[in-house]
């Protein structure tokens, strides 16, 4: 199993060109650390909102592959999603980052689907892969989208990445310019 800064920099390195959102909390702070750039729309304090988000993204820009950084606890907190991403098949790799934790708010268990990945075929998806390591990750073919990767992950064992130090106000300009809507 990777650590969650780990699987979020395979998924910055195979997907350099993309648009991201993130969910709240840690998974964020770590996108923040690791690649802060205007194509990242961080959500801050929304939780389970970061996949909603990311399929209007997707199809007011169909020509940009969108990533969803989620976490399993976003995940099932808005499972009704997944069939609205299915049925309308925009270009979403939806990256599920899954320690069965809700790090963010003191490592609380998870309450989830039993399987994400059957859940996100049943919705619609046109794949979902199970990944537990870097090199199942490298392999991996992702030909046709919408695609779930579910990403077992450790426990946290080091200090997330640093807080967002732009305002909401800023999150939304910089993303705004960066996929050509005006203000």
């Amino acid at each position: 199993m990777l650590e969650t800064r780990e699987a979020i920099g395979l998924v910055l390195d195979r997907f350099p060109e993309a648009l991201y959102v993130s969910t709240c909390g840690f998974i964020t702070r770590d996108l923040f650390g690791l690649s802060d750039r205007p194509a990242n729309f961080y959500m801050v304090g929304s939780m389970g909102m970061a996949a909603p988000l990311a399929l209007g993204v997707a199809l007011a820009r169909p020509g940009r592959r969108v990533v969803i950084l989620d976490g399993d606890g976003s995940l099932a907190m808005n499972l009704g999603c997944l069939p609205m991403i299915g049925a309308l098949a925009p270009d979403i790799v939806h990256v599920v980052l899954d320690n069965s934790r809700h790090e963010s708010t003191g490592g609380q268990r998870t309450v989830q689907p039993r399987d994400a990945s059957a859940t996100a075929v049943g919705c619609g998806y046109v794949s979902a892969h199970p990944i537990d390591s870097a090199e199942s990750f490298r392999v991996l073919e992702l030909h046709d989208t919408p695609a779930l990767v579910h990403f077992r992950c450790l426990p946290r064992n080091r200090k997330p990445g640093p807080r967002v130090t732009h305002s909401p106000q800023e999150i939304v300009a910089r993303f705004r310019s960066e996929i050509g809507v005006s203000s």
